[in-house]
Formats: structure tokens, sequence, C-alpha cells
């Protein structure tokens, strides 16, 4: 059972183990947590993510395959093979230019290849149309309001329904389960980050749809409502979705992640487990493992449950 976090993970490692002051960067915490790698060294980490989830069992829920999309002469994607199952939290990961929206509009059937294919469910997503794709594959852009475009939350909800073919009020009970007390008579604009993008989410996520894509879903957000969205995304992959979060936020891809793939340059350059993946990587390491490195710890959660004698499966 996850622990919420309301501070980074260096002060919340640092308020775990007694540490005063709180280190405020990664290397003072290494020369702190020299007795704290003793103690767990002789412990073992989780080896799995934190997805409650199967982890990639049966038929691929989607895949790219050889896939390559340009923007005029730019090269966007260069033959990019991947494959989705149900049950898992895959968190794609890259610098800015690496190719990570344009993997995700593709699978959204929103950007032609120019080689390859793209599947969902078996179909080019292309082939659908409109409550058709939503009933298969939800993408929440980096900008949540682009989706919303009514006067009151309420509004949305409903126009949301209409939309999708739902019954009545699917879309505010999905808010509700994602966020419960958004001001029904609110406008969007009038929210904050975490609201919208809660509303947004529920929007994409009422009619069920087998694939989800969040595009830096964590941009913008604090802590509190980081922590509500990290509890959002393995119950997904627990329904049987397959999730896909294309993020800078090295602590989201930590605490959530089953699997990493990492681009660069339109390539994928990583794929595996993402405790693996993440932990070995200079650029997208976790404050937490660069402080208790080589071992693989990910997060305090993590520290915290192996310090209890109860590390998190």
């Amino acid at each position: 059972m996850r622990t919420s976090s309301v501070a980074p993970p260096l002060v919340e490692l640092g308020r775990l183990v007694g540490w005063d002051p709180p280190p405020l960067s990664v290397r003072d915490a290494r020369r702190q947590a020299v007795s704290l790698r003793a103690r767990l060294a002789p412990l073992t980490p989780p080896t799995l993510g934190q997805s409650p989830g199967p982890k990639a069992v049966g038929e691929q829920l989607a895949a790219a395959r050889k896939l390559s999309v340009a923007y005029g002469r730019l090269s966007a994607l260069d033959g990019v093979d991947l494959s989705l199952f149900p049950g898992e939290v895959l968190v794609l990961m890259g610098r800015n230019g690496s190719g990570k929206s344009t993997l995700l509009s593709a699978l959204a059937g929103g950007r032609r290849p120019s080689r390859g294919t793209v599947k969902v469910d078996g179909e080019d997503p292309r082939s659908f149309r409109g409550a058709e794709l939503i009933r298969h594959v939800g993408l929440v852009p980096q900008d949540p309001g682009l989706l919303l475009y009514g006067e009151s939350v309420h509004g949305e909800c409903r126009t949301s329904d209409r939309a999708s073919g739902l019954q009545e009020g699917s879309t505010a009970q999905a808010l509700e389960r994602i966020l419960p007390g958004v001001p029904g008579d609110r406008h969007p604009r009038d929210l904050s980050e975490g609201q919208r993008l809660a509303l947004a989410l529920a929007i994409v996520l009422a009619p069920a749809p087998s694939l989800v894509l969040l595009d830096e879903p964590t941009k913008g957000l604090d802590y509190p409502s980081k922590d509500r969205l990290i509890a959002v995304l393995p119950e997904l992959a627990g329904h049987g979705h397959a999730v896909v979060v294309a993020t800078h936020d090295v602590e989201l891809a930590a605490r959530v992640g089953d699997r990493a793939v990492v681009l660069a340059d339109g390539q994928v350059i990583a794929d595996g487990p993402a405790r693996q993946v993440v932990c070995h990587s200079p650029v997208f390491a976790p404050q937490v493992a660069k402080v208790l490195a080589p071992e693989e710890w990910l997060t305090v959660d993590e520290v915290r449950g192996a310090l209890a004698g109860t590390v998190p499966a």
C-alpha cells in the first residue's frame, strides 16, 4: 500500500530516516546515506513495477511495427517496434524532440505513418470513427484544456456522455472516482491544474478504452495532485487497460512504471522492466535511486517498507 507523498523525494527520505536538516541535493543526501545504504544492503528491492495488474500476459492489445513518422523532411519516428499489453503501465521517456508525443499521436490514430503500421485491438486506429475510436483508445494531451469546451464541469460531463453514447451521469461518476468534490458549476478554466486533469481523464476514461495514453500528465501539478494521479494509473492497469505515460517526470516513472521505453532521435534505445531501465539511466534515474546506488531502490515507499520489513511487491 502506498503512503501519500506531500514533499520532494529527498525531503521525504530525510524525514523517514531522521536527517536534520533534510538534504537539499543528491550529493548531500549521498553523504548522509552511508548508514542507510548499509542497513539496506542485505535487503532485496522489489523486482517488478508497482502496478497490481498482470504484467504483459496474454495477447498484445496494441502494437507499432517498423513505425516511421515524418514532418516534411524531419523524421520524428524511425522504425519503432513496440508491443503493449493489458494490465501494464508503460512509461515512455526521452528528451524533448525524441518522438514521445508523435508516438502517442500515432497510437491514437492522429498521425499517419510514413512507413510501418499501428494496430489497436487488431485494427488501424485511423479506421475507427467517432464514438468507436474513443472506446478503443483515449489520449489526454499535454494541455488537458484542449479536451474541455463547456461552460461548466456539469456541462462537460453531459456533453461527453452524449458524444460517447454513454448513459447520463457516466462521466460524472468517473470524475468522482478520480477526484471527488470537483465543483460541478465551476468553469473548467477556473479549476486547478489537478482538477482540469481529473476532468479530462474522466472524459477519456468513461468510455473505457482499451488503450489509455497520457502525455506529460504531471506538468504543472502539485505533489498532492500528483499523488492522486499515481493512485489512479495502477487501478486502470488493474482493470485490464494498457496505460502509456509519456513523461519527463522520473519520480512518476519510478512510482508507477511496470515497463519503461526510452526514445532518442525517434528510435527505441531501451525497453525493459522499469526498475532496470530507470535505475541504470544516468539521465532518468530518480533521486532515491541516485542516493542509494548501486542498489535498485526507486522510491521512498520502498525504503520505508524495507525498513519496516514489508518491501512492496
